[in-house]
């Protein structure tokens, strides 16, 4: 069992102190995730990757969650910033009455739409759409568009090969360039 594993164990458990020990530990992969979920923001977006970390942290540490392992620890920590930047950007764009719409950058979702943006309620909605008909599939295109992991990071969380992630996310791709088209 990895460290953090272990200690996100205590943490579940009662043990305060395994939380401040799992802090430092999980960081810097919660830094990572961020830039990957941040890369595809507009560039004057006022939430920093930083603040997006923090964020989800503190959400993450109130979280009442029975974390099976680090995977999976990473795993929501991914949802919770998309949820993040999801409310930000309707937030925003609530208070331009409208106007001015947020739109998000997604690096490969602009090979997957076809268009040089994509508005991010309008692919959470899509997600969503598809985590209904198949969550498996959202959870993958989730995981590889907010939260940046690799085919290989993707398989270990999702406990899959590499060519189940490719096919499924295969699929997911086309099903949501459908969709937002």
């Amino acid at each position: 069992m990895s460290d953090v594993t272990q200690l996100l164990a205590a943490w579940r458990s009662g043990d305060a102190q395994a939380l401040e020990q799992l802090t430092p530990l999980v960081y810097r992969e919660l830094h990572r995730l961020a830039r990957g979920a941040m890369r595809g923001e507009r560039p004057d977006h006022t939430l920093q990757t930083t603040a997006l970390v923090h964020e989800a942290f503190i959400a993450l540490a109130d979280a009442k969650v029975d974390w099976a392992d680090r995977a999976h620890f990473y795993a929501i920590a991914t949802r919770q910033m998309r949820r993040i930047l999801v409310n930000h950007g309707e937030a925003h764009r609530a208070a331009k009455r409208g106007g001015g719409m947020v739109h998000a950058q997604l690096d490969e979702a602009l090979d997957v739409v076809g268009t040089p943006s994509a508005e991010i309620s309008d692919l959470d909605d899509a997600l969503q759409r598809l985590e209904a008909f198949d969550a498996r599939k959202a959870q993958i295109l989730e995981l590889h568009y907010f939260g940046g992991l690799t085919y290989d990071e993707m398989a270990a969380v999702m406990q899959l090969s590499p060519s189940t992630i490719d096919t499924e996310l295969r699929f997911a791709k086309a099903w949501l360039r459908d969709q937002l088209a």
